[in-house]
């Protein structure tokens, strides 16, 4: 058994990695930490968890003495604190934003504050399995991807040399990825009807998409009356001569192997591409696309849960890697149909 403490236990993320290691076979919660919330039972924040655990919060600085740390705190609140984080565990799984981007300008620019600990930016191998197998299998410091630069990445990296120019990328996300916690929405979103533009121009997603595929991107991020779940659609022109047959054939070759993306673009049917709301609770990312007949303009359309596959379960999946057992461990449940 593996022991796992996981910092910021009381916001979704927290709770959604909590929820995950309860059901873990090979993993003991050492601790589950929130200073907010410290002493009181994890069930008063995550009723979803009642009478699965007992535990109760603990104090920040009492972290059980873990093998690995998991740490779910806010932006900005994990660099100043990391040189002494490291020193509590042999492991640390961040997925803050705090440690994704290798260049500390680059971080400043998006972020809107200097990294304090910009000697560690770059120590830190991405924790996104279908790009960074291989190294995950020994790393020590992982930094998880944002919710919707997962979906962006995942979509647009097979397709890096298949496309001219650069990608407008728009995502829509639900209140969970867009800044809200609970009982708390996002004030800073802009109203508009249904939907809340939170981010018109310049998400900080868009440089951790740019990062791990060397694609210019422009992106906008736009909030949707849901709770979970991300979409994200990319166009971009495509260079001479590619065709359906050559997009498809390129994400066969990068995700046939893989045990959580699938590739969905069919010609009929309910989901003819990938719809988030069917992805609820579970670690798949499904990857679709478009092409506009005689234009050479291609739209490429993913959709994951971001508590999951954006966040936490794709945290347990690293996990799973760094430490041998099967990727699917913990992670089995398939979504919900009909929803």
């Amino acid at each position: 058994m593996v022991r796992v403490s996981v910092l910021g236990g009381s916001g979704y993320i927290g709770g959604e990695l909590t929820r995950l290691l309860l059901g873990h076979p090979q993993v003991e919660i050492a601790a589950v930490t929130s200073g907010r919330l410290a002493g009181q039972r994890i069930d008063t924040a995550h009723p979803n968890l009642r009478s699965l655990t007992d535990l109760r919060f603990a104090a920040p600085d009492e972290l059980g003495d873990p093998d690995v740390l998991m740490l779910a705190s806010p932006h900005t609140k994990t660099m100043a604190a990391m040189p002494a984080l490291l020193k509590q565990a042999k492991q640390v799984i961040d997925l803050s934003g705090d440690f994704r981007l290798r260049d500390a300008k680059v971080f400043a620019r998006y972020y809107k504050v200097e990294h304090q600990a910009p000697d560690l930016l770059g120590t830190f191998v991405p924790g996104l399995p279908e790009l960074h197998r291989d190294e995950l299998r020994t790393a020590d410091r992982i930094s998880v991807p944002g919710c919707m630069a997962t979906a962006g990445i995942l979509g647009l990296a097979p397709l890096a040399g298949l496309l001219d120019g650069p990608v407008y990328a728009d995502a829509r996300t639900g209140s969970s990825g867009s800044g809200a916690t609970a009982g708390q929405p996002n004030l800073h979103a802009e109203r508009s009807g249904a939907m809340r533009v939170f981010a018109p121009t310049s998400h900080r997603h868009e440089a951790e998409i740019a990062q791990a595929t060397g694609l210019t991107v422009y992106m906008s991020a736009t909030g949707v009356e849901a709770v979970r779940g991300v979409q994200m659609l990319c166009r971009a022109k495509t260079r001479p001569g590619v065709d359906e047959p050559a997009i498809r054939n390129a994400y066969r070759q990068a995700y046939h192997s893989e045990p959580f993306v699938r590739v969905v673009a069919y010609r009929r049917g309910a989901y003819r591409f990938p719809e988030p709301k069917i992805l609820i609770g579970s670690n798949f990312c499904d990857v679709g696309f478009a092409l506009a007949s005689g234009t050479g303009h291609a739209t490429i359309i993913t959709a994951l849960d971001n508590l999951m596959k954006g966040g936490a379960g794709n945290a347990v999946q690293c996990l799973n890697i760094r430490h041998g057992w099967p990727e699917g461990l913990g992670l089995e449940f398939a979504g919900l149909h009909p929803t």
